[in-house]
C-alpha cells in the first residue's frame, strides 16, 4: 500500500482521541487508517504523507476522534513494562549512574531470575549493556556493584516527549499539542 521509497513514513503515528476529545494512546498509520475503514474513527488532522495503492491514495491521519465514547481503564498504578522501568530510572544505570539512550539499556533483575528474582518493580533496573555483562547472575552484593538507588513501584510517570521518529530528533507532531493539554484547577 506504501511506496518503498517513503521511509519517512514507516515511522508516522495517529494520536487516539476519546468521543470526549480526551487523549487515549498513539498508534501507527496503519493501524489509523484501518480504524477509518471500519468507520470507528473521524480523522480531525492529516501528516503531510501519503499512503498509496494500485488504484487510490490516502491522506495519512495524525489524529483521530472515536466515533463512540470508550471508559478508559482503571489503571491500579503505573503499567510494568521496559519503558517505565526507564523513565522511573530517567535512563540512567543504576549501577555505574551513566545517563544512557534507550537502544543502549537493559533490564537487570538485582536478585537474579535464575535465583527466584521476580519481573517487578521493586526487583528490576535499568542498566548498560557493560554493568549488566560485568554484574552477570549475582546480586549487587555478591558482585559488589551497590545500586545509585533501591527500585520502587512508581506512584507516577512524568510526562514524556514523543520520539516517534527513532533516531531522528523529531518530536511529537506540532498539531498534537493541542490535544496533549492538561487541565490545571
Amino acid at each position: 500500500m506504501m511506496s518503498a521509497s517513503d521511509a519517512l513514513t514507516t515511522s508516522l503515528k495517529a494520536l487516539v482521541l476519546n468521543a470526549s476529545y480526551e487523549p487515549l494512546r498513539i498508534i501507527s498509520w496503519q493501524k489509523a487508517l484501518l480504524m477509518w475503514f471500519q468507520e470507528k474513527v473521524d480523522i480531525i488532522e492529516y501528516h503531510s504523507a501519503f499512503a498509496r495503492s494500485v488504484s487510490d491514495q490516502f491522506k495519512l491521519p495524525s489524529v483521530l476522534k472515536l466515533k463512540s465514547y470508550v471508559r478508559p481503564k482503571k489503571l491500579d498504578g503505573v503499567r510494568f513494562c521496559r519503558e517505565n522501568v526507564y523513565i522511573r530510572d530517567n535512563y540512567t544505570c543504576q549501577y555505574c549512574a551513566v545517563k544512557f539512550t534507550y537502544k543502549e539499556l537493559t533490564i537487570d533483575h538485582v536478585l537474579p531470575a535464575s535465583q527466584g528474582g521476580p519481573k517487578t518493580w521493586t526487583n528490576i533496573v535499568t542498566a548498560c549493556r557493560c554493568c549488566n555483562q560485568t554484574k552477570a547472575n549475582r546480586t549487587p552484593e555478591k558482585a559488589k556493584m551497590p545500586l545509585l538507588r533501591p527500585p520502587k513501584a512508581p506512584t507516577w510517570l512524568p510526562v514524556v516527549e514523543f520520539n516517534l521518529g527513532g533516531d531522528r530528533e523529531d518530536k511529537s507532531p506540532s498539531v498534537w499539542k493541542d490535544y496533549l493539554r492538561f487541565k490545571t484547577n
